[in-house]
């Protein structure tokens, strides 16, 4: 046992132990979600939390220890976000005839996510700081902590909330527009991106791939307007 914890207290210094934990987590997860026939609430991501999770609460490990070997996950975030433009290109057709009521679906699901949250944090007394984190939630995550930076909010606590809306996004989103009888990929996979972001996109791909195209644009365009919207209402309200 002694040369357990001795082999353990010497790769837990190591960046690429939580590197190779989250893939390893996430590799898990995905399998879990492939077995389960891809259904709603077995999300990979998800998975991957609770495993992750549950980890680094029974080594006893910081949450910053652990970031400083998972960063460069982190890091592709960026790239992953920039590459946004693509589906953008490849449907600009599309983008360009549909432009008016993708306008107003914009419009309308960003302001509302702003205000929503905003409007309940002050409803139950929750401090500033706390909405400035909360606010830019449904915008991916390196808008939302840049957003959250400059406004004065607490950036590892905004990482979590993105996480948190992007999974309910990823879980409720297909079961909600079946019951809502929205049967247009383009407008279901348009409503997932622009309120849950990357994982709600990444599970609008596995439903359909128009769908999946379509929320790469709305996760594109709400991070756009949420960070002129965000710091715009906190100023205001």
């Amino acid at each position: 046992m002694t040369d357990l914890v001795r082999v353990w207290a010497y790769l837990s210094e190591s960046p690429l132990l939580w590197l190779a934990a989250t893939l390893v987590a996430f590799v898990l997860g995905d399998g879990i979600s492939r077995l389960s026939g891809r259904r709603p609430f077995a999300n990979p991501t998800a998975i991957s939390v609770v495993i992750l999770g549950g980890l680094l609460l029974i080594t006893g490990t910081r949450y910053d220890q652990y970031f400083e070997g998972a960063q460069f996950v982190h890091f592709l975030l960026g790239p992953a976000t920039v590459a946004l433009a693509v589906p953008i290109y490849r449907n600009f057709p599309q983008i360009r005839r549909l432009a008016l009521p993708m306008i107003a679906a914009l419009l309308s699901g960003s302001l509302v996510a702003v205000l929503v949250t905003i409007g309940l944090g002050k409803a139950f007394g929750l401090d500033a700081e706390l909405i400035r984190t909360m606010a830019p939630k449904s915008a991916t995550a390196p808008v939302a902590v840049g957003i959250s930076d400059a406004i004065g909010g607490s950036t590892t606590l905004t990482a979590a909330m993105v996480i948190l809306t992007g999974l309910t996004g990823a879980i409720f989103a297909t079961p909600l527009l079946n019951l809502l009888g929205i049967r247009d990929w383009r407008a279901r996979g348009f409503a997932t991106g622009v309120v849950s972001h990357g994982i709600g996109t990444a599970r609008a791909f596995q439903v359909h791939e128009t769908a999946g195209a379509f929320a790469s644009i709305g996760m594109g365009l709400n991070a756009l307007l949420t960070a002129i919207l965000v710091p715009l209402v906190i100023s205001l309200l």
